[in-house]
């Protein structure tokens, strides 16, 4: 018999298949984007409550199903299945409601007539949420400490040891949506930054997540050895090329084989381009105004802003919870940091773009904490009243950021200090004005333990497949549509065709996996007749 971790995350989806008998990991299978229309959490949840969470639920059903099949495993033959992640990628899942999730306090939640919904332990028939498995497979979800702060949370604070830590301790998640939890004594304070989808190499043009192909890392100052990820999602030595021209200085292991760089290239990137003074906020320094890898891939002074802006919502968020805990960045002790871009990243060059505190002297480096408490999970499913009772027992205040002051005046600092050039002397002299602590500078060099090789530790013995493309389309067809193709050519990400037909005469078809969702709509802006209204897509799925 068999059994399935999945960890829903902002950026795709991950599984393993497992031997319930010797708890083996049998394969992975992973998805290179997430299915729902956005480019991050907030994305999703307007897509759930502006267009229909029922979509949204079809679409990471109707994905699941087809990653399962990549599994190599008898489907016939699952047990059980366990998922984790946060909130709003959990009820879509579940197809509950999202609502409460997008208004703050009771007052708001009662106008709009949203109940809050329990985000507790559950134990459901997989087959009631559309997965194909056995009649009785069971679903094993972990619970949320609160509805704001979800199972990967407690997976981000459970599986790295941060609840047995006596030290002040801050742990992030490194992705599109960054959880963070600062713990003073027994008290726990967590916050969740919307970083952007460029700290996973999206909406970066040559960017990639964390998969075969990917360039991780580069180092050196005036040559930059580029480091790629291999099929098995290893670091291995790339070429050595000049960054000012791409010039090949010398080939390495991986030469010939990257195809793109994720979140953690383009950190290691921009720390050594401000070192070697190839950038200088908000401008790249070289003949082309590129930055140029090994292979043909280059970043771009707007890929260089879109990464900036997430470190900025970062350091904003760990500023934020030691503001509201009264500490100084100096009574930090240790640092964890978990998920892809906390795996791979090099961490002393996540520190010098501000991605980690400055002061902090240890930091520990983990993998993907949310897939691993779900695989945790699978294999012994006893574990949900354990992690019930834990989520109980945590007394953690959340901070909603979007509405904290205090991340509010350090965020405008951060964007005037990455995207207009803003002195750090001026930068600090703005946060005295505003009460806050100044910020200090990297005095000594942190200690750095990698716990793990890639955030996905053991892939199995039959090892990864790739779901590079869902083949997941929603249909429109609007009144007015003359089939001009504007919407076509003003896509961004090229999700779009238009076909004859539908009830109108033609009929728009949108890749939902490539589509960003309510965040861009430069389709409807384009649409020369005022037609194409995204939020009245129909209601429908057409599969490739």
């Amino acid at each position: 018999m068999y059994g399935i971790a999945i960890d829903v995350g902002t950026s795709g989806i991950r599984m393993h298949a497992v031997d319930l008998e010797s708890k083996q990991i049998i394969s992975t299978a992973i998805t290179v984007r997430h299915p729902v229309p956005g480019a991050n959490v907030m994305d999703h949840l307007t897509f759930c409550i502006e267009v229909q969470q029922d979509l949204a639920h079809r679409l990471l059903i109707d994905t699941s199903n087809k990653l399962m099949k990549l599994l190599d495993i008898d489907l016939t033959k699952v047990e059980r299945v366990a998922i984790c992640g946060n909130p709003i990628q959990l009820s879509m899942f579940q197809n509950i409601e999202t609502r409460d999730l997008a208004f703050v306090g009771e007052t708001a939640l009662k106008v709009r007539g949203v109940e809050l919904q329990k985000r507790d332990a559950a134990v459901i028939n997989a087959i009631d949420l559309g997965l194909e498995l056995p009649d009785k497979c069971q679903l094993y979800i972990p619970p949320a400490i609160k509805h704001e702060i979800g199972a990967d949370a407690l997976a981000m604070m459970y599986k790295t040891g941060l609840l047995d830590r006596k030290e002040n301790v801050l742990v992030t998640d490194y992705g599109t949506n960054a959880e963070m939890a600062l713990k003073v004594g027994d008290e726990i304070i967590t916050g969740s930054a919307a970083a952007g989808p460029a700290m996973e190499g999206q909406h970066i043009k040559a960017g990639m997540l964390a998969s075969p192909g990917a360039i991780s890392d580069v180092n050196g100052r005036n040559d930059w050895k580029c480091t790629v990820l291999d099929d098995d999602i290893i670091a291995k030595p790339g070429d050595v090329v000049d960054p000012n021209t791409g010039s090949v200085m010398e080939e390495g292991e991986m030469h010939g084989r990257a195809v793109g760089i994720t979140g953690t290239g383009v950190i290691a990137a921009i720390a050594e381009g401000l070192e070697a003074g190839l950038i200088k906020m908000p401008h790249i320094n070289t003949f082309d105004k590129r930055l140029h890898f090994q292979d043909g891939i280059v970043l771009e002074e707007h890929d260089v802003l879109e990464a900036a802006k997430a470190f900025g919502a970062m350091r904003a968020g760990h500023f934020t919870l030691l503001e509201h805990a009264g500490l100084l960045f100096e009574d930090l002790d240790i640092m964890y940091m978990s998920g892809a871009s906390g795996t791979y990243v090099d961490a002393l060059k996540a520190q010098r773009v501000g991605l980690l505190p400055p002061t902090c002297g240890q930091i520990y480096q983990f993998g993907n904490t949310s897939l691993a408490m779900a695989l945790d999970l699978v294999r012994d499913p006893e574990l949900l009243d354990e992690l019930q009772s834990l989520a109980q027992s945590i007394r953690a205040n959340h901070i909603m950021f979007a509405s904290d002051k205090v991340f509010e005046k350090v965020f405008i600092q951060e964007l005037a200090l990455w995207t207009e050039g803003m002195p750090i002397e001026a930068y600090n002299m703005m946060l005295d004005m505003a009460d806050l602590q100044p910020l200090p500078p990297i005095t000594k060099q942190a200690k750095v333990t990698r716990t793990v090789m890639r955030d996905i530790p053991d892939l199995g013995y039959k090892g990864l497949k790739v779901l590079r493309d869902t083949g997941v389309y929603i249909k429109g067809s609007f009144e007015g549509c003359t089939g001009c193709e504007r919407c076509v050519q003003e896509c961004p990400e090229s999700a779009i065709r238009i076909r004859q037909g539908g009830t109108h005469g033609f009929e728009l078809e949108v890749a939902s996996d490539l589509c960003n969702g309510t965040a861009c709509m430069r389709c409807e802006r384009a649409c020369p007749q005022k037609c194409f209204k995204f939020r009245e897509m129909q209601r429908t799925l057409l599969k490739a």
